[in-house]
């Protein structure tokens, strides 16, 4: 039996429907990030970076992208005979078969890939939070607390800590009481969705709430570990860390990497964010192109004026185009004479000559106020845009369109454009 001290177990199958359009066709931990990353390529780079080459990558929900790029975790250094990585999805076994439904069930349905590790610790990780973080001193915590169960938290704003599991600590860090999404908080000290477990004790828990229904880490297992007697410890983690589980806070965490001195920084020598490289030729800025505070990706080629924008590889910006405190994913055509101000635009997307886009006045989501709000107009992968159409804010596209999708060549701030047999 292989022997390992600390095996991860990573959460990758969420839809992250509060993304909208931008996770239609993929995961969310598949979504561009940073011009250059995948959302998944942190937590992978924290992996290994910490010194752990053993990781299980749970999939689900639109797995295609996210599984082509990790492939055999070459980039991460996880192609490896004894470890590396593993892709998890759901998968019919002799008894009875079931998607993934709730963090924990997912992996109680991996109990046998853990099992033939043996580990003496199990890390869960979720797939969709950018951060770097290094797992060995949490390790280093939890055997130095003789901890059953380690729980990474974070300090988050009072008014923020009803949406997130929080814990309250004695002075030596053991939680006292836990507490999933309180709607009236007594801490501010936020779990980040990152444990690490004592084998005996994830093992036995699982098996004991295998039966829960959407059996879930923080509605049931911790629960269920605190009640038992375990000993629940939190680990406070006091650098950057962000969900970005929204278009505002995802747009804000991009805008994030190309402040002046940017509070998450991709430079660091010490601890590097990998990814998977394509082969792609030089980015090119043309003699008369304005660039001013920007992320451009490889291969992008600029005739126009990009300032505070995070561009993806192969982005093409022509002449006259002007780009404004937005992100362009991978390999999407701005026409000339185009303008954009504070957009999402996914991948492979086209952007007609002349367009208006992240214009106008503000006004409420027709589609979902939840989800397209913060001021921004977003255009799901693959979509086309006609020429010489105006686009509000807080808009959603999706698909390609055509002019009679316009009427007077607009779509005012609020509305939405979903082309048949694509999701919102």
């Amino acid at each position: 039996m292989i022997r390992k001290e600390m095996i991860a177990m990573l959460l990758a199958g969420g839809q992250g429907s509060r993304l909208g359009v931008l996770t239609s066709d993929v995961a969310k931990p598949a979504v561009s990030f940073g011009g250059k990353y995948r959302i998944i390529d942190f937590p992978l780079s924290n992996c290994i970076n910490s010194g752990i080459d053993t990781v299980g990558v749970l999939t689900q929900y639109q797995p295609l992208v996210l599984n082509s790029h990790i492939g055999i975790g070459i980039p991460w250094d996880l192609d490896r005979n004894n470890g590396g990585v593993a892709v998890l999805p759901p998968y019919e076994r002799s008894d009875t078969s079931e998607w993934y439904t709730g963090t924990a069930n997912a992996i109680y349905q991996n109990l046998k890939y853990m099992e033939r590790y043996n580990p003496e610790y199990v890390l869960i990780l979720s797939g969709d939070h950018i951060y770097k973080m290094d797992y060995e001193a949490m390790l280093d915590f939890h055997k130095q607390k003789n901890a059953d169960v380690t729980i990474a938290a974070i300090p988050v704003p009072m008014e923020e800590a009803s949406r997130f599991g929080v814990v309250l600590t004695d002075e030596d860090k053991q939680i006292t009481e836990f507490e999933e999404k309180p709607e009236h908080p007594r801490s501010n000290l936020a779990s980040m969705g990152i444990y690490i477990f004592s084998w005996p004790v994830l093992r036995d828990s699982l098996i004991a709430m295998k039966d829960q229904c959407n059996c879930d880490f923080g509605k049931h297992i911790i629960p269920y570990c605190h009640e038992g007697g375990k000993r629940l410890f939190a680990y406070e983690f006091n650098d950057y860390w962000k969900d970005v589980g929204t278009l505002g806070s995802y747009w804000e965490a991009n805008m994030e990497l190309i402040d002046l001195i940017p509070e998450f920084n991709l430079y660091e020598e010490y601890w590097k964010i990998y990814t998977k490289q394509d082969i792609i030729e030089p980015q090119y800025i043309a003699k008369d192109a304005v660039v001013e505070r920007s992320i451009i990706g490889a291969g992008a080629q600029i005739y126009g004026q990009v300032s505070n924008c995070v561009l993806g590889a192969g982005v093409t910006v022509e002449e006259g185009a002007v780009l404004k405190d937005s992100i362009i994913m991978k390999n999407t055509y701005i026409g000339r004479d185009a303008y954009v101000e504070k957009a999402i635009i996914a991948e492979n997307c086209t952007i007609g000559e002349g367009d208006e886009i992240g214009v106008g006045e503000e006004a409420e989501s027709k589609l979902n106020a939840k989800i397209y709000a913060f001021g921004l107009a977003t255009i799901g992968e693959h979509s086309v845009i006609p020429p010489h159409v105006k686009i509000g804010k807080n808009t959603a596209i999706k698909g390609k369109t055509t002019m009679d999708d316009y009427p007077d060549a607009a779509l005012p701030s609020g509305g939405y454009i979903i082309k048949a047999g694509e999701t919102s």
